[in-house]
């Protein structure tokens, strides 16, 4: 039996604990923010166990996958069921894997993560890239490592892609020799340190890639990772079958040869669709209707600004190790490239900023994360082993359904309608809110209430 989660004060999923602004009295989606704890990468094996054993009577081994947009709450959904389930916390955020990029990628408090092991935090430098390959192998080995101590993994991120390959597996591509990767990195790097991203992406498609051509700009590591394919195998990185796309197949295979589509995860019966993968993942998608959850964006945007020991500091500090805005993954995340390009333009103004250029900042930050969020939800759509939620349902019906999922044995999920949450928008009303929706300042109403910031700056940003 499982300990049910008793009725607590107030409706709608908690999100993640960070303070409360002193101008309003509400719980706010974000996350404390923490000087970074370095962990260690998990060492080296020589194999790395991709399925559990399935032959027989035996079971496999359930994982639960928590998804959703940014400011869904996903973070704090699956603290709680970590705890309830006696489980461990593997994140699959990009941002979350870099020391010291705390506050704006709402890393869980330290407080979250002494209650609960998490996997995949802090094991990066940002001056590091990080893939999804990558994140393949991490993932695995700590899922496994979680099995292997009797206790339940618990994967909560929102990167699609991470999932994606972490789920379903990735694309067998050869791994460069030292010998391949030497060369193709003395190729790049003096157009990477000219910033000739075109003359690069030309030399990436004459040697045999052409759709390096629709990379976005400045992703030196994909376009670097695609060079050393071409050169370790002759062809191409989209010669190399991708599991999810066979997957896939497989699946409107099945569909185009029933009447019925009841393995759809919204369907009455299910015919499991995850039956043939590498574990017994129960999937679910948070999220809450999008008016809301772009105005607790906003809000989580603005809060993050408020200290300056906050997403602005640690900006600050990318810059003074030398990264640049867009430069690799860690700048390419949302709100700290925003905030590099605008501390930039306060350096270059002899560390002076006016409230006219904060608030354009704050505009542009927030509206990103929005925009952010959409794609998520977009992406998400799609992927058909998801269970989708609703965030804004009381607390203890989400957690008590999950963990109900997680002792099912028949494989025949069913989301109740009283938690389920639709993927599209519902009807006219809701299309024209959200076409019209401006973000509304909460906390930086007048130009006085930035003047903590305008100070920092003066006393931070001269250069």
């Amino acid at each position: 039996m499982i300990q049910r989660i008793v009725a607590r004060t107030g409706s709608g999923l908690p999100s993640r604990g960070m303070r409360p602004a002193s101008s309003l009295q509400m719980n706010l989606p974000l996350c404390s923010p923490l000087r970074p704890t370095p962990t260690a990468r998990f060492p080296p094996s020589n194999t790395l166990r991709a399925t559990c054993s399935v032959s027989g009577s035996t079971k496999k081994n359930k994982v639960i996958v928590i998804s959703g947009p940014t400011g869904a709450g996903k973070s704090r959904l699956a603290l709680e069921l970590a705890k309830v389930l006696d489980g461990e916390i593997v994140s699959a955020d990009s941002v979350q894997v870099y020391r010291g990029l705390d506050v704006g990628s709402a890393k869980p408090s330290a407080w979250d993560r002494n209650e609960v092991p998490h996997h995949l935090i802090d094991i990066l430098h940002p001056s590091d890239d990080y893939s999804a390959g990558q994140f393949f192998e991490d993932a695995r080995r700590a899922t496994e490592d979680v099995v292997g101590r009797g206790r339940v993994p618990v994967v909560a991120g929102g990167t699609g892609l991470y999932l994606r390959w972490y789920i379903y597996g990735k694309p067998d591509v050869p791994k460069a020799s030292f010998e391949i990767a030497h060369e193709v990195c003395a190729e790049l790097v003096e157009l990477q340190n000219n910033k000739q991203w075109d003359a690069a992406v030309d030399l990436v498609v004459k040697a045999g890639d052409p759709n390096a051509r629709f990379l976005p700009t400045n992703n030196w590591y994909r376009l670097r990772r695609s060079l050393e394919i071409i050169r370790s195998s002759g062809m191409p990185p989209s010669a190399f079958g991708v599991p999810y796309d066979s997957f896939r197949r497989h699946l409107d295979s099945r569909a185009s040869h029933t009447s019925v589509v009841e393995h759809l995860p919204d369907a009455n019966i299910s015919l499991n669709p995850a039956k043939d993968l590498d574990y017994d993942f129960v999937c679910f998608f948070l999220t809450s209707p999008r008016i809301d959850l772009y105005r607790s964006i906003d809000l989580r945007c603005e809060d993050m600004l408020m200290e300056t020991e906050g997403l602005l500091s640690e900006a600050s500090w990318l810059l003074d190790i030398g990264l640049q805005p867009n430069m690799n993954s860690a700048t390419r995340a949302i709100g700290y490239r925003q905030a590099m390009e605008y501390l930039l333009s306060c350096r270059e103004q002899g560390g002076r900023s006016t409230p006219e250029e904060f608030h354009a900042f704050l505009s542009e930050f927030q509206k990103a994360s929005r925009n952010f969020a959409k794609r998520q939800i977009t992406w998400f759509r799609n992927e058909l082993i998801y269970h989708w939620l609703d965030a804004s349902r009381p607390f203890e019906e989400v957690i008590n359904f999950i963990c109900d999922a997680y002792h099912d044995q028949t494989g025949r999920l069913v989301v109740p309608d009283s938690l389920k949450m639709k993927k599209d928008t519902n009807g006219r009303q809701e299309t024209y809110e959200l076409k019209s929706y401006r973000a509304q300042v909460k906390l930086f109403c007048r130009d006085q209430d930035c003047n903590h910031v305008m100070n920092w700056i003066r006393s931070t940003q001269r250069r």
